[in-house]
């Protein structure tokens, strides 16, 4: 049974207001329009007004808020939570390239799969990865007993391979001059470039000034 308090990142006691204004923030983060009508963005945004419909609504709430409990109940929450099957179809991939994952688990409420959300105790994906980190691609399983407050989890690495040298080159060269999240040391967002350049600047000056003190 779908947890519409987790969809929307509030506790089961949440005020009208506070159902609200969550519904709002992430209705605007989520919407298809802002995130090129992806299919996982959409499919977010879908479960987020499911949620807001039931919980804004006295009526459904108590009813869902009834059917929540019942299920609870009838749910085997002494036992932990375990992972049984997370399998990548292929662990090494060009950018772009697709991979399918299939995952089990067993006596979990609820489940997700990062960096895709929330997800049934056992399915499939299908999806490209387009940026990776250091070569590095990280998806986890959390598999949850919300009642035990307890959670496995498991993780798949995909590495980035090449179709030659001058490719891996040349990301390599795309990665230097493309903007980075802002930070408080970096507050502007600029590209790894400028801090190499700087750090040359620098170097440069300390050489040239450590010249000319011995030369005095």
């Amino acid at each position: 049974m779908k947890d519409y308090y987790y969809f929307l990142g509030i506790s089961h006691d949440a005020s009208d207001e506070d159902i609200k204004k969550s519904y709002r923030k992430l209705s605007l983060k989520y919407h298809p329009d802002k995130n090129d009508n992806d299919d996982f963005f959409a499919e977010r945004f879908r479960e987020i007004q499911e949620a807001y419909e039931t919980l804004s609504d006295k009526s459904k709430r108590y009813t869902y808020d009834q059917n929540l409990e019942s299920h609870q109940k009838s749910f085997r929450y002494n036992i932990p939570p375990s992972i049984k099957t997370f399998t990548a179809n292929k662990i090494h991939v060009k950018k772009g390239e697709e991979i399918i994952i299939n995952w089990q688990t067993q006596n979990a409420d609820v489940v997700k799969v990062l960096p895709f959300g929330l997800e049934k105790p056992y399915g499939e994906r299908i999806f490209k990865i387009t940026e990776f980190k250091d070569g590095k691609f990280q998806i986890l399983l959390h598999a949850t007993n919300s009642l035990l407050h307890k959670t496995a989890v498991q993780g798949i690495t995909i590495t980035e391979v090449f179709e030659s040298e001058g490719e891996k080159f040349r990301d390599k060269a795309e990665e230097l001059f493309r903007s980075q999240p802002k930070t408080p040391m970096n507050p502007h967002g600029q590209p790894k470039i400028m801090k190499i350049i700087v750090g040359i600047v620098v170097i440069i000056m300390a050489i040239y000034f450590l010249v000319k003190s011995f030369s005095n």
